[in-house]
């Protein structure tokens, strides 16, 4: 059987939909999954151990310079790629126009099927229109975890039940590089896409002394002009802390996946953290919780929610708490 699906963006989401490849191979090991997904996240897709082939798709690029003939070359491209295969099934989870229309270039065997959500769930982007690129569009219940939703769409359309924690798949790279340090690390995801979801500075300083007394350095990523600021910010304020330098999402995913602790704000990167369930404590400020906690491991606690901010002395608890796995 040859699946492909259809995720292409964000981090947080992709990283979401990895358990689905091993919830079909549980139950159909033979399968052959190929993915379609952003550019920018397949080297992250290659490391789950039970994806074949990652389809890059370069939207984000592409809408750049829409007309030029790179553009039209890569397009055609990317539309000969998808029309080399025909599949068994194609699963479009993320529910939007853009992917619908991915469905829609994608060949199918005889009988073959195109599935998709059937309908918008709380906090998602879904787009009604992509059910017109479906031959089967499941409905969801509204109130339900991004990780379980796109679990239970595939297990409905092929017929097995979710009876297992979710299982991300993710290997480990052990490539050499001289920005990853041999001492044990934690993590500090202090930047995001809104200023709502930050958490003060002090406090990050707070934890990073309590990560310092357990022997841990401080490593600091971060993605654009002003995350940079702030990181420099903490490694001035902070002992034995490093700025890294800017890193692609597959390096991202090789030092999270190497890292001892990791504490961080509701961004794609806590999610891959726990993705390789690493002790990790998500800090959500002024959002919903429950929709994107990672509440299947013991390893992580997520703190917080829609108008609560989580306390210092809620993080530090959390931080001791998960000590125990350094010992």
């Amino acid at each position: 059987m040859r699946i492909l699906i259809v995720r292409v963006s964000s981090l947080g989401d992709v990283v979401h939909n990895l358990p689905v490849l091993a919830d079909i191979h549980r139950h159909y090991p033979d399968a052959i999954i190929d993915w379609v997904v952003e550019e920018g996240f397949a080297g992250l897709v290659k490391q789950n151990r039970h994806v074949n082939e990652v389809i890059p798709f370069a939207l984000r690029r592409w809408r750049k310079h829409p007309f030029s003939s790179s553009t039209r070359a890569d397009f055609a491209a990317f539309r000969k790629r998808l029309k080399a295969e025909a599949y068994d099934w194609v699963f479009d989870t993320q529910g939007l126009l853009k992917t619908g229309i991915i469905m829609g270039f994608s060949q199918t065997v005889p009988g073959g099927k195109k599935v998709g959500l059937g309908n918008k769930t709380d906090g998602s982007s879904y787009e009604p229109v992509s059910r017109l690129f479906h031959d089967q569009s499941i409905k969801m219940e509204k109130h339900i975890h991004v990780v379980q939703r796109s679990r239970e769409m595939i297990a409905k359309a092929l017929g097995y039940t979710i009876d297992t924690p979710p299982d991300f798949g993710l290997m480990v790279s052990t490539e050499h590089y001289d920005w990853i340090p041999e001492q044990p690390y934690a993590l500090f995801f202090h930047g995001t896409s809104r200023e709502s979801k930050k958490w003060a500075h002090p406090n990050w300083l707070r934890i990073g002394a309590m990560l310092h007394e357990k022997g841990l350095k401080i490593l600091l990523p971060w993605g654009n002009p002003a995350e940079k600021v702030e990181a420099e910010r903490l490694a001035a304020d902070l002992e034995d802390a490093v700025v890294l330098p800017r890193l692609s999402i597959t390096d991202m995913s090789t030092v999270t996946g190497r890292a001892s602790f990791v504490v961080g704000v509701d961004t794609g990167l806590s999610h891959l953290a726990a993705a390789y369930d690493k002790p990790t404590v998500q800090i959500y400020c002024n959002i919903p919780r429950w929709r994107t906690c990672c509440d299947w491991s013991p390893k992580v606690i997520s703190l917080g929610g829609e108008n609560e901010v989580p306390s210092l002395e809620a993080v530090e608890d959390a931080v001791r708490q998960l000590m125990v796995w350094l010992d």
